[in-house]
């Protein structure tokens, strides 16, 4: 897809854009299949498997075919980042912003790999486990902001909003992101450690469960709020959209969570919930950029 001889077209940069977002949202779902499947330390060290080896081998059973194949996904992702980096440098006109944004996302690929050596090094410990899975929500984050820039264009400004709604929109970001961060304390602190022998953090997980659902009252009210008033302004159609799809996907968010808390966590469930919050974070961050304050 890339010319040589000449600049990358805009076509070519949004497919990889668009590449980065999926392929960073696979990352949260197979890395929660790692650890739904306890295969966490399928390969006990980090960078090698083993000590002896860098790939899994039979003795390490399906634990570590798992593991070793999450670890695999990470060349596939890097391929993408430098394919949309290079890209992204050689696109025409040249535009910095767009740069500044891949060369993020680059950087985010071995940031990642260095944090996920890390959670293999301590055992799996829980919070180091929750910082590589909000990096990761961050990275999609970072996704939806670079194709934002691709598509609005250096000349084409954000459009306004009054002031007040465009805090809220700001608050409701940030309660996405309160509620992302209590969701991998309530993780840190039940099953579904990624190995048996993994610690956990000690907190009663009635008690962060607890927490963690009254954030989501918090954003689901604030949602709610962004879509009155994005309409009632006659906002841009992109950002009605965007609040109404994150809206939506809370919901079916929340009714998951009440459904695996109610049922003891089934592992195909919880994993729902781990693909809704990284397409959660993708609508939130897409509400962001969909607006500015008037001026």
């Amino acid at each position: 897809m890339l010319d040589t001889r000449r600049g990358t077209s805009s076509a070519t940069l949004h497919r990889l854009g668009i590449a980065t977002l999926v392929a960073n949202i696979v990352v949260v779902v197979t890395g929660g299949a790692v650890r739904l499947t306890g295969s966490g330390l399928g390969c006990p060290t980090w960078p090698r498997c083993t000590d002896e080896s860098f790939v899994a081998h039979g003795a390490l059973g399906a634990h570590g075919v798992i593991e070793f194949g999450n670890r695999l996904l990470t060349f596939a992702l890097a391929a993408i980042a430098v394919a949309t980096w290079v890209a992204a440098m050689r696109s025409a006109p040249a535009r910095r912003s767009v740069q500044v944004l891949a060369t993020g996302l680059a950087l985010g690929v071995p940031a990642q790999a260095l944090l996920g050596g890390m959670t293999v090094l301590t055992d799996l410990n829980p919070w180091v486990v929750s910082g590589h899975l909000l990096l990761s929500l961050a990275m999609i984050g970072l996704s939806v902001l670079f194709l934002r820039r691709l598509t609005e264009g250096d000349r084409l400004p954000v459009p306004a909003v009054p002031a007040p709604i465009g805090w809220l929109v700001r608050g409701t970001f940030v309660a996405a992101w309160l509620v992302f961060y209590a969701g991998t304390v309530v993780t840190g602190s039940g099953p579904h450690a990624g190995d048996a022998d993994a610690p956990r953090t000690g907190l009663d997980p009635a008690s962060v469960s607890q927490m963690h659902a009254d954030l989501v009252f918090l954003l689901v009210g604030l949602t709610i709020g962004c879509n009155l008033a994005l309409r009632a302004a006659r906002a841009p159609g992109g950002a009605v959209s965007a609040a109404t799809w994150l809206l939506a996907l809370e919901v079916v968010q929340g009714a998951v969570g009440l459904v695996q808390y109610a049922t003891n966590l089934p592992v195909v469930l919880v994993g729902l919930h781990l693909m809704g919050a990284a397409l959660i974070s993708a609508c939130a961050a897409w509400l962001l950029v969909s607006v500015r304050l008037r001026t």
